[in-house]
């Protein structure tokens, strides 16, 4: 997972569930609890997310995770290049799928042929 998709998906998961743990996060993306909170501060002091101590929780260390404008924006940007990042994985994909078909049929009618040329 590159710097960035780990980025975007930190802002997808904080948008949707601001009180999101360190420890959640490192579960939901499949990365390090140490490679979360090394993002986490990143974008801290890229301003792109702020961290208020949650107030009505009885662990005063837990954490609420808010975007910033800044960050708002950012996830915008991310989002955009990695939907025309996909769209051109999904393009080369689908290119290697008809050249797999092609591939098989030639493969089908070569062994029928064979098959035909025993008797």
């Amino acid at each position: 997972m590159t710097a960035d998709e780990t980025h975007y998906r930190i802002f997808k998961l904080i948008e949707t569930q601001p009180n999101i743990t360190q420890r959640q996060l490192a579960q939901a993306l499949g990365i390090s609890l140490g490679k979360v909170n090394y993002c986490l501060r990143a974008l801290i002091e890229k301003g792109q997310v702020k961290a208020r101590n949650f107030q009505c929780n009885p662990n005063k260390k837990t954490y609420v995770y808010l975007l910033t404008p800044k960050g708002v924006e950012e996830k915008s940007q991310l989002t955009a290049r990695f939907l025309y990042r996909k769209m051109a994985e999904y393009e080369l994909l689908k290119q290697e799928i008809e050249q797999l078909k092609s591939e098989v049929e030639v493969g089908f009618d070569t062994a029928k042929a064979a098959r035909v040329g025993e008797y």
